[in-house]
Formats: C-alpha cells, structure tokens, sequence
C-alpha cells in the first residue's frame, strides 16, 4: 500500500516531454494563476496548484480519482491553447502517489531543472504555492506535501554543493567580477557596444548588485537603444577612454574589425585608479579589447573562451554534487514517507484507546475500589474479544501464522 494517499497527482510538460513552442502556449502567468485555478476548481479540482516556468507547466493536485484528475487538468490546458485533449498526451506526463511526491520533491530541490541547481526554482515552487492558498485551492494534502519538500530542498543547498559553480558565460562573469571585487554593488560599470552578449552580460551584473552602470558605443543610436534597455546611463564614445578610469568593471562588445579598448587606455586608467583593479570581460568576435591587457598589473581580462571553460566547470561541479543531492533527497522523501504511513494507523489507535478508558471505566464502577478484582475483571474483559477471534481464525487455518505473527510483533510476545 502506498505511504502517500493516491489522491496526489502531478500533471503537466516540461523540457523533456514537449517542445519550447507548447509550452510558450501553455504558460501561465502569475496574475493569471487565480483564473486558471478557478477554472479548475469549476471543473471539479478543488485542490492545486499550477507551477509554470521556462522548464515546465504543471499542476499538483489532490483528487480521489487519477484518471479524471488527469482529465480534467488536460481538458483545461486545451481549452487554454485552443486545442484538442489529444494533441497535448503524447506531450503531457502524470505522476500519482509517491511518485508524484518525489517529483514534487525534486522539483523543489531544482533536481529536475533544465538547469540543475538553479536557485530560483524554490521561489517560484514558493510563489506557486502562495497562489493557490491565496486562491483558496491549497488543502491539506498539498500544504503537507509542499512543507515536507520546501525542507528537503533547503537540506540538499546546505549539505551538497548542488547551487556552487556558474552554468552559463554571464554567470561565470559575474562569479569572476565578485572574486575581484567582492559586494558588487561598490562597483561601476562600464560597457563598450551593443552586441547581445555584452548585454546579457551586463544584465547579470546588474541582477548580481552592480550599483552603477554606463553605456558607450560608436553608434549612438545603439549605445541609447542599449542603455535604455538596461535602464543605464549614456556616454558619448569619445570619452570612454576616460571613463575606463572609473569602471571596475568593462564589457566589450562590438565584435567590431578594430580592437577599441587598448593597451595605452587600460595603462592610464589603473594609473588613474590607484592600483584598483579592473575586470574585463571582451564579449566581441573578434575581440574588442588587446590581449595585452592581461599582462597589465592590475587588469583581469577573460574573453568568451575564458568564460565559457569556468561555466563547464561549473557544470561539472553541479553534476557531481546532484548524485549526493539525490541522496539527501530521498533520505527526506523516505522520513516523510513513513511519517505519512504511521499517520495512517492514528485513528485506530484514538479507537483502540478509547475503547480500553470505557473498559477501565466500567471495570473500576463494577469493582468498588477493590484493585485486585479490577484488574483481574479488566484483563478479562480486554482479551475476551480478541480471543475469542484469534480462535475462530486458527480454527479455519488459512490467515492463523500472519495473525500470529502480528500479534506477536504488537505485543511483543517474543
């Protein structure tokens, strides 16, 4: 028998079942999610949540029946893409019972993201649940669940190095800035083009606390477009050889014929600064900056190769730690497990108590204060029913040695 109540299920696409197209279409957004859930709830769910993210839309739900709660969710997200329920099966998965409680559980520990060990898939398995409860469509059965996996993640972050080392170039750029600098957020920043690298680099460095950052190009128009995107301010290329003095931190992206950040330029901006150092990223192809820099006292230059051996580190490091993450995880998901099985038996024991305190209440009425007589009258009265079944059963034959060997095992006879 299963330790979680089948009422649990997991229905929906992720990375790995369906393309990035469907689930575009299936998305949900946050100011969404109390409509989506509505509708569920008329079709007759009245207990889910919907996660919905860049890997996976789904919903986690209690119901008494797998099959029409797997319908009813399916149905939904045809209606929501204008689809038949048909099209969407081949693409959509269901899990139930305890496998639907180690999904829950892996998900929450980013043990089943794109990205493993992604930190901000706990935020939104958070947010997702503070939806639904907002929605009215959190029950008991999820809020367990949701609980027990909320501590399982945090175990896994503290005890394995799962969230430790960038997975992508503008992580490992960030992670170099910060070994430099340390706290970003004393820093400036200067960026030199406007190439879609430089940009998602220098988005990173922003989400990462860069407090101040600065955009320069030789197309002005482009230095504005970019700026105004990045919510930065503007400077007029002429004077960015100046205002490398003041940036502890440069990206390069022009990917320009002429390699515009120079060796002179870098020499008399570390003059300038006072021996603080500079951080350089050159995300241009060709490169933007001359190598020489490097050699500079003083200047830490890394161009897209550079980065992009410190994020396959990083990935290396996430897929090493994910097998002891693994570990952690299940030990938590087996403590929840039993925990959930022993719950199963608590309203027989609440019965089995309260039938022994009649019992004992009845016996010490029947005895007048005289204990020996109590206690002899009780025993009897305890064992008489049980007796009296445990030789009707050993009489026919068939269930005796399980009986037996149970009743050995409560009591403890052996």
């Amino acid at each position: 028998m299963s330790a979680v109540s089948p009422r649990l299920f997991v229905v929906g696409a992720n990375h790995r079942s369906a393309s990035l197209g469907l689930r575009d279409q299936l998305f949900v957004d946050d100011a969404g999610v109390p409509d989506f859930l509505t509708g569920l709830k008329r079709r007759g769910l009245h207990e889910a949540l919907v996660l919905s993210t860049c890997d996976r839309v789904e919903v986690w739900a209690s119901h008494h029946d797998g099959a029409t709660a797997a319908e009813l969710i399916c149905d939904a997200f045809a209606e929501r893409v204008g689809l038949p329920a048909a099209a969407l099966a081949g693409q959509f998965y269901t899990h139930a019972g305890e496998d639907a409680a180690r999904h829950v559980f892996a998900v929450a520990a980013a043990l089943d993201s794109l990205v493993i060990g992604e930190p901000h898939v706990a935020g939104q398995v958070k947010t997702a649940h503070r939806l639904a409860r907002d929605s009215g469509t959190c029950g008991t059965e999820l809020d367990t669940v949701l609980q027990a996996a909320f501590a399982a993640a945090k175990r896994v972050r503290s005890e394995t190095h799962i969230g430790e080392g960038p997975v992508s170039i503008a992580a490992a750029a960030v992670q170099l800035a910060r070994d430099l600098h340390g706290d970003l957020s004393h820093c400036a920043g200067l960026v030199v083009g406007a190439g879609d690298m430089g940009e998602l680099v220098a988005e990173s460095l922003l989400a990462a606390g860069l407090s101040r950052l600065t955009v320069t190009a030789p197309r002005a128009s482009r230095a504005e477009a970019l700026a105004h995107s990045l919510n930065a301010n503007v400077l007029p290329f002429d004077q960015m050889r100046e205002a490398l003095a003041g940036a502890d931190v440069v990206v390069a992206s022009t990917g320009g014929r002429a390699q515009l950040v120079t060796t002179d330029a870098v020499t008399a901006a570390l003059k300038k600064r006072r021996r603080r150092p500079i951080f350089l990223v050159d995300a241009g192809i060709p490169g933007d900056v001359e190598p020489a820099v490097n050699r500079l006292d003083g200047a830490f230059l890394y161009d897209l190769n550079d980065l992009e051996r410190v994020a396959l580190e990083g990935r290396a490091t996430r897929e090493q730690a994910a097998r002891a993450a693994w570990a952690v995880l299940d030990d938590e998901l087996q403590g929840f497990l039993r925990g959930r099985a022993a719950r199963v038996a608590v309203p027989a024991i609440v019965a089995l108590r309260q039938r022994f305190e009649e019992t004992r209440d009845a016996v010490l009425a029947e005895s007048h204060g005289d204990a020996d007589a109590a206690t002899r009258l009780l025993i009897h009265r305890l064992l008489h029913a049980p007796s009296e079944v445990l030789k009707s059963v050993a009489a026919e034959g068939a269930e005796w040695q399980q009986m037996e060997k149970t009743l050995r095992t409560l009591f403890r006879l052996d």
